[in-house]
């Protein structure tokens, strides 16, 4: 793991989430996470709570930000736009996010998030501005 990857993945709410990197695919600026949803985000209607499925998204959105500028830029987020598509169980889940588009101004995201067999449980769009990473240890 590098050092980039060691620092994002250590903050505390990344922690909460489970969060570990997978891959990050520069030609299609697509980074691979995985998540472990802890029973704790759970609703009493027996899935993830929908604010807390927004946050996987947002985590992977903006990670495919940072990794597509070799960790000089993060995303702030103008607007995010989500659809649950299934229920998300708590446990293992697969978050996918990559840059659409990114000028000077303004930046398109995109993320999906599955279960491990593949299936489609929600997806989501941004806008964002582009600003340069903070350096903190958060």
């Amino acid at each position: 793991m590098t050092e980039h990857s060691k620092h994002a993945f250590g903050s505390p709410h990344a922690d909460l989430m489970g969060t570990q990197f997978e891959g990050f695919d520069r030609e299609r600026e697509e980074i691979t996470l995985r998540f472990d949803a802890p029973e704790s985000f759970v609703t009493q209607r027996g899935s993830v709570q929908g604010g807390l499925v927004a946050g996987f998204l947002d985590e992977v959105m903006g990670w495919a930000h940072v990794w597509a500028t070799d960790h000089v830029e993060a995303p702030l987020s103008l607007e995010i736009s989500m659809s649950l598509l299934k229920p998300v169980p708590a446990g293992p889940l697969v978050g996918k996010g990559r840059v659409v588009r990114r000028g000077r101004k303004v930046i398109f995201l995109e993320a999906e998030l599955f279960d491990l067999s593949g299936a489609l449980l929600a997806r989501a769009t941004s806008t964002a501005i582009p600003t340069p990473r903070p350096t903190g240890d958060t």
